[in-house]
């Protein structure tokens, strides 16, 4: 059931699970990072594969500074998952981007601490390109997909990664405001650098539920306000993902399937065979192993 008409789902605050899905099945996925956030769900949707996991597990039981961004997205990959949607949720920093409206993120700016963002490393050494965070091909075919599920859309926009689990203070969100930010959440990074690292394309649709903490006369961000508009964005993400499958390009021909071809540093003879071993998933076809080429 993988391959290129085959779509990750990462579901955000809100988004537990895809009642669409038929021929569906729980899959637990033992990878060399630890456990993912929880079992994976695969099932069709129309013609395509769709596999889905709560980022925060069933229940919203995981924080996002605890969320083991390196199994879930490893996980993604050995289920042979080659596109990701994040769906998001996300305060506004901008007047136009009302609560309800949805962004399809182009830009990041990573505000997080201590949070692992590399599968390289003990060893190995590897920098992928991150100019253009997103990938370029499945960007449009999101927007296209968000408006023909009549949401109201912004086609581009920077979404500034905060460490959370707290809202911002007002001083921070007119920070953020000042960078020429558009939205502001918790978890998109490192998933962004992780799935370019691991040659998957990413984009992300960002559900907007308030106006942070810079708007003046406006109440600070509860979680009663958040939740409510959490519920309302729901099918707006479903309709939007029923819409991305339908227009899932048959073919990559985008740069993130081949990101690690320059980007590995280190000799393959000079990487440690332990690396190598847990690694192998993602740089097996340029270091060697079963899956080399």
């Amino acid at each position: 059931m993988a391959g290129a008409r085959t779509l990750g789902v990462l579901g955000g605050s809100g988004l537990y699970d895809l009642p669409d899905l038929t021929e569906v099945e729980r899959i637990e996925v033992e990878t060399p990072f630890g456990p993912p956030s929880d079992a994976y769900v695969r099932g069709r949707l129309g013609e395509t594969t769709l596999v889905f996991l709560p980022r925060h597990g069933v229940g919203h039981r995981i924080l996002p500074g605890e969320l083991n961004a390196r199994a879930n997205i490893w996980g993604f990959k050995k289920l042979g998952v080659e596109r990701i949607l994040s769906i998001s949720a996300v305060g506004s920093l901008k007047e136009d981007i009302a609560p309800g409206d949805v962004v399809c993120v182009d830009q990041f700016i990573d505000r997080t601490r201590a949070r692992p963002s590399t599968f390289f490393g003990d060893g190995i050494a590897a920098h992928v390109a991150f100019g253009e965070p997103v990938c370029a091909q499945l960007h449009p075919v999101l927007v296209e997909a968000a408006r023909a599920a009549t949401c109201r859309v912004h086609a581009r926009g920077t979404y500034v990664c905060m460490e959370g689990p707290a809202f911002s203070t007002r001083a921070e969100s007119l920070l953020h405001r000042s960078f020429g930010a558009h939205v502001i959440g918790m978890t998109n990074l490192p998933e962004a650098k992780l799935a370019r690292e691991a040659e998957l394309c990413y984009v992300t649709l960002a559900l907007s539920t308030d106006y942070d903490a810079w708007r003046e006369g406006e109440e600070a961000v509860s979680v009663e306000a958040v939740l409510e508009i959490l519920r309302a964005n729901v099918e707006r993400a479903r309709e939007t993902i029923r819409q991305l499958a339908r227009r899932l390009p048959e073919t990559r021909n985008c740069a993130c399937k081949d990101a690690l071809k320059h980007a590995i540093m280190t000799p393959p003879d000079l990487v440690p065979e332990t690396t190598r071993a847990r690694l192998e998933l993602i740089i097996g076809r340029y270091v060697g192993g079963e899956s080399a080429e």
